[in-house]
C-alpha cells in the first residue's frame, strides 16, 4: 500500500471547539453549497471558479518545494503534472517523511545556506521549526493576498501566539466512513441511508458489521496496516467519543469500554485489515464492505465506484461525535535562495481555481472562503457531503492531531498502535495494558514536554496522563 500522509489543525488557545468546529466546515465544506458570503474573494473576480493574473516569476532557477504532504507515488505525479501545471515557473516539488524533512531543514539552517524554496507541511511539523527560528515572517506575503479570504483561525494558528505569520494556510481535510451499498440491507432496525449519516452510533457499528458478518462474512475494515492511520482513529475518534479526552482519560473506566466495544467488534473485521495502509483498494475489490480513513485514502474508491459507494460521518459516542480535522500550510525557509521566487509559488498554490483542482485531484479541501465550482466529480461531492454532516452535527467533538511533540511524534502514536496490538491481536487484559500503556504515553508526554491539547483541557506545564 502506499503511504499517505495527514495534517494537523494545530494548537489552539482561542475559542478551540467551536472554531475547530466551525471553521473547518465553513471554509471547504458548507462553502459548497454556497452557504458562506463572498467576501473580497469574489468582489475581486475571483471565487473558487475565477481566474487570476499571475505573479512574475522571471527567474530561472528550479524552486524547491519539500513537503510531508501528498508523498504516495499517485498524489505526487498530480502536484507535478495537474496542480502545478500553469505555475509560471520551475517546481521541484519533493515529499519527504517527517524524519528526512526536519533533518535537511535543519541541516541547511545550521550551514547558514539554503536550497528549500517552499515548505510544505502540518502545524505539527512547522512548530518545531518556528521554535528555532527556521522560518521567514510572512505577514507582507499575507497582507499581499488579502483577496483571498483565508479561514481566520488558520491565519492565527500560522502565527504560533505572535506576531509575525510563520506559514499561509494551504489545504484541509478530515476522516470518514464509506460503505458499499449492498452492505445497507444489514443496518441494524432503526437505521436507514439517511439516518446513517445523520445518527450512527459506535454499538449500531458493530452490530451492522456483525449482521454482515453472519450473511456475508468478515466485511469490516480499519487501516491497521504498517503505514495505515489508525493511530488517529483512537486519537481524534474512538477516545473522543468515548471518553471525551484522549490522554488525560487514557485509562479511564471510558476508555476500557471503548477498547472491549473494538474487542467485540474486532472479530468481523477482514483478517487482513492488519496489512492495510488505505481502505481504497479493500473498498475496489470488495474485500471490505464498511470503512473507516483519510479522505484522501478513499477517494480513489469513491470515484472509480462512486454508484456502489456511499461516504458518512464517523460514529458518535456517549460524548459526542468525535473527528479530527486537519489542516496544511506553506512555509518560506529564512535561507530561501529566491524568496521572490518562493512568494510566487505559495501565491500560486493559494489562488481560488488551484484550491479547487487540489479537491479534485487529490481530495485536499480549500482553505479560503468562496463558492466552490458546481461540476465537482461525484466522488468529491459525495466526501464534501460527509464532511459537511460531520461538522454540521451539534454533538461533533473536535479533537486535536498531536501539538508539541516534536521528535517524540513516532513514539506517541506507538503508543496507541502498541495498545491496539496487546488488547486486540494479543489478547491481553484491558486495563492491565491500558495501566502499562498509559507509563509510556506519560514517558512520552514528559520527554516532549507538551501539554494537552483539545479534546483534553489546557494544562499548566506537561499533560498528565489520566
Amino acid at each position: 500500500m502506499n503511504r499517505r500522509n495527514d495534517a494537523v489543525l494545530g494548537t489552539r488557545r482561542i475559542s478551540r471547539r467551536d472554531t475547530l468546529r466551525f471553521g473547518f466546515g465553513a471554509a471547504g465544506i458548507a462553502a459548497t453549497g454556497g452557504l458562506i458570503a463572498h467576501r473580497s474573494a469574489n468582489a475581486a473576480g475571483g471565487g473558487l471558479g475565477g481566474r487570476w493574473a499571475p505573479w512574475p516569476h522571471q527567474g530561472g532557477e528550479t524552486i524547491v518545494f519539500l513537503s510531508t504532504q501528498l508523498r504516495p507515488v499517485e498524489e505526487a505525479e498530480k502536484m507535478r503534472n495537474t496542480i502545478l501545471a500553469d505555475f509560471e515557473g520551475s517546481v521541484d516539488f519533493i515529499p519527504e517523511d517527517t524524519g528526512p524533512f526536519n533533518d535537511r531543514i535543519a541541516a541547511e539552517a545550521e550551514a547558514g545556506e539554503g536550497t528549500i524554496g517552499v515548505i510544505g507541511a502540518q502545524h505539527g511539523d512547522f512548530a518545531a521549526l518556528a521554535a528555532r527560528g527556521y522560518l521567514a515572517d510572512l505577514t507582507d506575503l499575507l497582507q499581499e493576498l488579502s483577496d483571498r479570504t483565508f479561514v481566520e483561525d488558520y491565519v492565527q494558528l500560522g502565527k504560533f501566539g505572535g506576531e509575525e505569520q510563520l506559514y499561509i494556510p494551504w489545504m484541509q481535510a478530515t476522516y470518514i466512513m464509506v460503505a458499499h451499498r449492498e452492505a445497507l440491507q444489514y443496518l441494524p432496525e432503526g437505521l436507514d441511508e439517511e439516518s446513517l449519516r445523520t445518527s450512527l452510533t459506535y454499538e449500531q457499528l458493530g452490530e451492522w458489521v456483525r449482521n454482515i458478518n453472519e450473511a456475508e462474512g468478515q466485511k469490516f475494515g480499519l487501516p491497521a496496516g504498517e503505514d495505515g492511520l489508525l493511530h488517529r482513529f483512537f486519537q481524534g475518534y474512538a477516545y473522543p467519543s468515548f471518553t471525551g479526552g484522549v490522554n488525560t482519560t487514557f485509562k479511564s473506566e471510558a476508555a476500557a469500554q471503548m477498547w472491549q466495544w473494538l474487542k467485540d467488534t474486532w472479530q468481523y473485521a477482514n483478517p487482513q485489515s492488519v496489512t492495510y495502509g488505505a481502505m481504497d483498494e479493500p473498498l475496489l475489490s470488495g474485500e471490505v464492505w464498511v470503512a473507516w480513513d483519510h479522505v484522501a485514502r478513499l477517494i480513489s474508491a469513491l470515484r472509480e465506484r462512486t454508484d456502489d459507494l456511499i461516504a458518512f460521518p464517523a460514529p458518535r459516542g456517549p460524548q459526542g461525535l468525535g473527528f479530527m480535522p486537519v489542516v496544511a500550510g506553506l512555509a518560506i525557509p529564512k535561507n530561501a535562495p529566491d524568496m521572490e521566487a518562493s512568494r510566487a509559488l505559495i501565491e500560486y498554490l493559494t489562488r481560488p481555481e488551484v484550491q479547487a483542482t487540489t479537491l479534485r485531484e487529490v481530495a485536499f479541501f480549500p482553505v479560503i472562503e468562496g463558492e466552490l465550482p458546481g461540476d465537482l466529480p461525484p466522488g468529491v461531492q459525495q466526501e464534501v457531503d460527509a464532511v459537511q454532516a460531520t461538522t454540521s452535527d451539534p454533538q461533533a467533538l473536535p479533537s486535536l492531531l498531536p501539538v508539541g511533540l516534536g521528535e517524540q511524534d513516532g513514539a506517541y502514536n506507538k503508543v496507541f498502535r502498541d495498545t491496539f496490538q496487546a488488547i486486540i491481536l494479543d489478547g491481553n487484559d484491558i486495563q492491565q495494558t491500558l495501566e502499562q500503556q498509559a507509563q509510556n504515553l506519560q514517558s512520552v508526554l514528559d520527554a516532549a514536554g507538551a501539554s494537552c491539547w483539545a479534546p483534553d483541557p489546557e494544562s499548566e506545564g506537561v499533560c498528565q496522563v489520566g
